[in-house]
């Protein structure tokens, strides 16, 4: 191939819907740069966070071609286990600094952008193709998943149900962290070990007894297997992305405070819509590709299937690291916005699959819910 043809293939590519977010890798050395430096809170935060986003996608892109090369089984498997890798690394950073509502904000973030803003989107730009007045997908698993949403809501939000009643009030979303009872402790790790349980069955309901559902058949001719990585290449990759995840993560972090308050908002509502957004970016722009691509069953399983995993895996995960990262526990206790956007936006999913279609203006009012959401989050 001659170097005219590479230089061209390479900026086809960088153009692309795939390779767009390595346009943002010059973001990791001005990152590294800018806080070696000790520059300003908020350019550090603002450089790391667009530095997180190529980090992500490199690492959605090794598991991929690791996932092909494993088998249904073994691939599923590790795309459901490395499909949240970037945002659980965020989060063991803020746990290890004892940023725990930060930590707690981050991950109702990502259940709320899944939901409304994802799936939102996806709607809205498949439906809004000419000639497509409905979508279609597949009920029954776009049900499962939601329901087995729903059902770990329950979990989500008893212990801060307990706090309630017992310790007559909950975290503030402008507190740092908070301190609760060692009974609340324990119980939230009692949960966590309920939540990841039904984690491990949902597993093997997804990729054993009911594959069939949650893998729908695509075109073979539209695959693009010209580029695939060998094995070799996608563990080195993997590895590099997860280096490069953790040294993003880890600047992101330590500049969320001082960022948030140096432009005047809270560190709630970066960790709620900003954090959250830029963890899950790359994942978020494949679903809303699927969809224009009128392939809404693997828009709605990305989607949904990426809230349930942030509930049932990532969120358990992280209650039982803290008890031997970070200064104490965290215990499973959301604030009062957290709750009642938690529940609203699960309702709100379990809602529109029920049909197993959509249309473009089902996705305007999700991405309405959403920005309600940001406007109330913006004035903590």
């Amino acid at each position: 191939m001659s170097q005219a043809q590479a230089s061209f293939n390479l900026r086809r590519f960088l153009l692309s819907g795939d390779g767009w977010p390595y346009l943002l890798v010059p973001f990791i050395p001005i990152a590294v740069a800018l806080d070696l430096g000790d520059a300003a809170p908020a350019f550090v935060f603002f450089a790391s966070a667009l530095g997180v986003i190529p980090t992500a996608a490199l690492m959605g892109r090794a598991t991929e071609e690791l996932a092909a090369r494993s088998g249904p089984g073994i691939g599923g498997l590790l795309n459901v286990t490395f499909g949240n890798a970037p945002e659980l690394i965020i989060a063991f950073f803020a746990l290890r600094e004892g940023l725990h509502e930060v930590v707690k904000a981050s991950l109702v973030g990502s259940i709320l952008g899944n939901i409304l803003l994802v799936m939102g989107a996806a709607m809205l730009v498949g439906g809004s193709r000419r000639g497509r007045n409905r979508q279609y997908f597949d009920r029954t698993a776009a049900q499962a998943q939601a329901l087995m949403l729903l059902l770990a809501s329950v979990a989500l939000v008893m212990p801060a149900v307990f706090q309630l009643v017992v310790g007559g009030s909950l975290p503030s979303p402008t507190e740092r962290d908070h301190h609760f009872p060692g009974d609340l402790e324990a119980m939230s790790a009692l949960v966590a070990c309920v939540l990841l349980a039904s984690y491990v069955a949902g597993l093997v309901f997804s990729l054993k007894t009911h594959r069939d559902l949650f893998n729908p058949p695509h075109d073979d001719d539209e695959e693009e297997a010209d580029d695939a990585w060998t094995f070799r290449r996608s563990v080195i990759m993997l590895a590099i992305a997860g280096a490069a995840v953790g040294l993003m993560s880890e600047i992101l972090v330590g500049s969320i405070e001082e960022a948030s308050h140096g432009i005047g908002i809270s560190p709630f509502f970066v960790a709620v819509i900003v954090v959250a957004i830029v963890g899950n970016a790359a994942e978020h722009w494949v679903a809303v590709y699927f969809a224009w691509r009128d392939k809404m069953d693997l828009s709605i399983n990305i989607a949904i299937g990426s809230s349930a995993q942030v509930a049932l895996f990532v969120a358990p995960v992280l209650v039982l690291l803290s008890l031997v990262v970070g200064p104490f526990p965290m215990p499973l206790v959301f604030n009062g916005l957290e709750l009642g956007a938690i529940l609203l936006a699960i309702i709100i999913a379990n809602q529109v699959v029920q049909e197993g279609e959509s249309t473009w203006f089902e996705g305007v009012q999700l991405l309405a819910v959403y920005v309600v959401l940001g406007i109330v989050f913006v004035f903590v």
